[in-house]
């Protein structure tokens, strides 16, 4: 193989669930079989780049400053759901059980990692809490020892203070599972089963 091509083929390695037999076959497939395909795609890309942000509300995907979610009136955005990345947000939608608003950290707390509050999006959903836009937390964060962690600083750190209502959804997932790989039914059985977290 050319450099060009091994070079394709390391870049594409690096994307989440793409191994090296799975990259190999997409610069193969780009290159080879469908090179129609490719300026296409590298636009697309490029365009993705310049144009999608973090809302600047939620942390959410958004091409203004707010996303769809947070410019949606019909919402109930007095209740807003936490959950670390956008696929799980995605994940809840898909599911249909949630109206409400959302908040995306971008991680968990992990000491191990060197993960702390300052690496995660917890500064804008402060100022939702300090301007009285929250009146409900539901905390859907992994069922683990991070997930864990991360509820309990978000409720020793925000919502004492200032009065909101935190919940837990109920999992009827393993422990070390998450909200990305739960179905639609579980989801919704989550979000019905949340309780209080304190």
């Amino acid at each position: 193989m050319t450099p060009a091509f091994e070079k394709l083929q390391q870049h594409l390695k690096q994307l989440p669930g793409v191994g090296y037999r799975s990259a190999e076959r997409i610069a193969l497939n780009l290159l080879v079989e469908k090179p129609g395909r490719l300026p296409a795609l590298v636009a697309a890309l490029q365009e993705a780049a310049q144009a999608v942000r973090r809302c600047s509300r939620c942390g959410n995907l958004a091409e203004g400053e707010l996303c769809a979610i947070c410019a949606d009136e019909r919402r109930a955005t007095g209740t807003v759901c936490v959950v670390e990345h956008v696929p799980d947000l995605v994940a809840l939608e898909r599911s249909g059980a949630f109206r409400g608003g959302y908040h995306v950290l971008h991680g968990k707390l992990s000491p191990i990692q060197g993960v702390g509050p300052e690496d995660l999006n917890i500064g804008a959903l402060q100022a939702r809490i300090a301007a009285g836009e929250v009146r409900e937390l539901i905390l859907a964060l992994s069922n683990d020892v991070e997930g864990e962690a991360t509820c309990h600083f978000l409720t020793e750190h925000l919502a004492a203070p200032a009065a909101v209502k935190v919940t837990r959804i109920g999992f009827g997932l393993p422990s070390g599972g998450g909200v990305l790989y739960a179905d639609s039914v579980t989801l919704k059985s989550a979000l019905e089963g949340r309780r209080d977290y304190s």
